[in-house]
């Protein structure tokens, strides 16, 4: 039966191996010294016997247990070797079980001090994602492989950060760049069609031209907001998110009015120290999609306030198609649209996604059981400097 050592840590393997080591070589070594002091005693023996028992016995040379006949003097030096081979072989089993655990322990201690450097170079790398590639190892301690391994993932991640931002600074130059051509295309459509100076047959085509543009527009500035959301640079001030949701409720109601949505708000103070534009852009996706990705004579229901543990909140929950568990990850993900969405550019959770983990922040995200979602985000009151990762999923209220 073969013994599977697969599951074990490396800091085990080592132990055991250094452990195993240890205890063969000092077992070579005990077995050596047993053997050779049979051999003096052996080679030696001649010199014993020629000395008389009597005066033997009373300087306490030999000494014969109780019960046992001493008859001629070879017979009394076979039986003193016999029991200084046997107390010799009970010390050296005591002494290497005694170093075997001492080994043991030493290997143990010695592995786990040599690999905890290890250890603060994986528990980095799990902290470190594609929010604060900044961060570095910046491993100290001597000139060896783990330092060259600290090292080499230092030197990874500063060629990640720069293809990252280099990513981001394109598709915020290039946003930035199309929303000129944009703006003149638009208004070079709205003026001649609020002049009236647009035949009848081509007001359809103006129209749906019309509706490109500020489709292209509003795509434009959902990148530009990802685009600064993911880039982590903050100019923070004090913002109220029930203020922004009185905003973004007033920006859509004629929307809602249209499809016969109707909009509840429950509004509580919900202060938070964060970038007032891209905190705007949160609320406003969150109380748009609400509205859009719905259904005729839906509703949607707006709550903000705080938590027990201080931190701001806004919850929205609205009807519509229907949403399941497997389908929220990808619903976050950019140009993502579900089932029944047609309307916006599929960028709208990936924003707030991006914005509330710049702020620190946690998104819930939960299907509702007769169709749309129910999105929480909570964020953090006090001032922060720092960022971390994109808002993880967690798990949805209820």
């Amino acid at each position: 039966m073969s013994l599977s050592f697969g599951r074990l840590t490396i800091r085990t393997h080592l132990a055991l191996i250094n452990a195993t080591v240890f205890v063969v070589g000092n077992a070579a070594l005990l077995a050596l010294i047993w053997a050779s002091a049979g051999e003096i005693i052996a080679r030696n023996s001649s010199i014993v016997l020629a000395t008389r028992s009597e005066d033997a016995l009373g300087e306490g040379v030999l000494s014969v247990p109780a019960g046992r006949v001493a008859g001629t003097s070879a017979g009394r030096f076979a039986v003193f070797e016999q029991d200084v081979m046997e107390e010799l072989l009970q010390l050296c089993l005591l002494l290497l079980v005694l170093m075997a655990l001492f080994s043991l322990l030493a290997s143990w201690w010695v592995s786990r001090r040599g690999l905890s450097r290890i250890g603060r170079v994986t528990a980095a790398a799990r902290d470190i994602g594609d929010r604060n590639l900044h961060a570095r190892l910046s491993l100290v301690g001597p000139d060896d492989e783990v330092k060259e391994l600290a090292d080499t993932f230092d030197a990874m991640l500063d060629r990640l950060e720069r293809s990252f931002a280099e990513q981001r600074r394109f598709t915020g130059h290039a946003s930035h760049e199309l929303r000129t051509p944009l703006t003149v295309q638009r208004t070079a459509l709205e003026i001649p069609l609020s002049q009236g100076r647009i035949p009848d047959d081509l007001l359809p085509n103006i129209h749906r031209a019309l509706d490109a543009t500020r489709r292209s527009e509003r795509l434009i500035a959902a990148l530009l907001a990802l685009a600064k959301g993911e880039s982590g640079v903050l100019l923070p001030s004090s913002v109220d998110l029930a203020e922004e949701t009185r905003t973004a409720i007033a920006d859509v109601l004629a929307e809602a009015r249209e499809t016969g949505v109707t909009v509840d708000a429950y509004l509580h103070t919900a202060p938070v120290w964060g970038d007032a534009s891209l905190l705007h852009q949160l609320v406003g996706n969150l109380v748009t999609n609400a509205v859009r990705h719905n259904q005729a004579d839906g509703s949607v229901h707006v709550t903000t306030g705080t938590t027990d543990a201080g931190c701001a909140f806004i919850e929205v929950v609205n009807t519509g198609p229907f949403v399941t568990e497997a389908d929220v990850p990808t619903l976050c993900e950019p140009f993502q649209r579900g089932s029944g969405r047609r309307k916006g550019a599929g960028l709208g959770l990936s924003v707030i996604r991006a914005v509330t983990g710049t702020h620190r922040g946690t998104m819930a995200v939960r299907p509702n059981a007769s169709g749309g979602l129910t999105v929480r985000v909570e964020l953090p009151p006090g001032r922060h400097a720092s960022v971390r990762d994109p808002a993880p999923l967690a798990p949805g209220p209820g």
